[in-house]
C-alpha cells in the first residue's frame, strides 16, 4: 500500500455529507468587490458549522474555483481542518471542465467511504458564477457532457445541485445546465454573507436528519439572499 492508498476520514462513525463549492474566480469578480465577499462568506460559513455539533462532525467540504484555470483550492476535509487558500480573481470562466472535475471529485469520495464503510448523506454540489461558461456552448460536446452531467446524477440521486448567478451571470444559460428541478437563483444584493449563513443552516439541517430521510431546506428566496431570475 502507498501513501495515495491511505485516506484518513476524520469522525468514520458518523456519516458524512460531502458537499462541493464550485466558485466562479473568473477576473469579473475583482468587480464590486465580489471576490472579497465572497472568502468573507466562505470563513462565515466554516465558523457557523463548526458550531454545531453534529454538522462539524459530518459535514465533508471540498472547493473547486475556476478562473484562469480549474483548482482544487480544498480537496474533501472536516470543517475543523478547512483550511482552504483565498481564491483570486483572474481569468476566463471554464465552468464546464469545473463540474465535470466536481463530479468526478464525489464519485471519488463516495469510493473513499464505501471502502473504510462510511455512510453518507446525498452529495450537495454548489455553483456559484457571475458569467457564462467560456469552455463549453450550448450545442458542442462539452455543453452536452455536462448537462447530461448534471441533469442525470441529479435524477439518479447521486447529488443535489444547486446554482447561484451573481450580478450579470447569464442566468438563462445557467438555467439549461441546472437540472430541470431546481431553476439557479440569483444572489440579491451581493449577499454572500445571507448565502452562506443559509448554507451552513442547510446542510446543519441535513447533518441532523437520518441518511435518506427527506428534509425540506429553508426557501433561499424568504431567507432574503436570492431572488427568482428573469429570463
Amino acid at each position: 500500500m502507498t501513501l495515495e492508498d491511505i485516506v484518513e476520514i476524520a469522525y468514520p462513525q458518523q456519516p458524512h455529507c460531502p458537499t462541493i463549492l464550485i466558485l466562479d474566480t473568473s477576473g469579473s469578480m475583482m468587480v464590486n468587490d465580489k471576490i472579497t465577499r465572497l472568502n468573507e462568506g466562505i470563513a462565515l460559513f466554516k465558523d457557523e458549522i463548526g458550531k454545531d455539533e453534529l454538522a462539524r462532525k459530518r459535514v465533508d467540504l471540498a472547493v473547486l474555483s475556476f478562473g484562469q484555470k480549474v483548482n482544487v483550492i480544498q480537496d474533501f476535509t472536516s470543517i475543523e481542518e478547512f483550511e482552504p487558500e483565498e481564491p483570486v480573481a483572474d481569468g476566463l470562466t471554464p465552468m464546464g471542465e469545473a463540474i465535470k472535475r466536481a463530479v468526478e471529485m464525489l464519485g471519488n469520495r463516495k469510493d473513499e467511504y464505501k471502502k473504510e464503510g462510511i455512510d453518507y448523506y446525498r452529495p450537495w454540489i454548489f455553483l456559484i458564477t457571475d458569467g457564462e461558461p467560456t469552455d463549453m456552448y450550448e450545442g458542442d460536446e462539452m455543453w452536452k457532457e455536462v448537462t447530461n452531467l448534471v441533469h442525470e446524477g441529479e435524477k439518479a440521486g447521486k447529488f443535489l445541485f444547486f446554482a447561484v448567478g451573481v450580478e450579470d451571470a447569464d442566468l438563462e444559460t445557467l438555467a439549461k445546465i441546472a437540472p430541470p428541478t431546481r431553476t439557479p437563483v440569483k444572489l440579491k444584493d451581493n449577499n454572500f454573507k445571507d448565502m452562506f449563513l443559509w448554507l451552513s443552516k442547510s446542510q446543519a439541517k441535513v447533518s441532523a436528519s437520518g441518511v435518506g430521510e427527506q428534509i425540506v431546506l429553508e426557501d433561499p428566496i424568504m431567507f432574503g439572499w436570492a431572488e427568482m431570475p428573469t429570463f
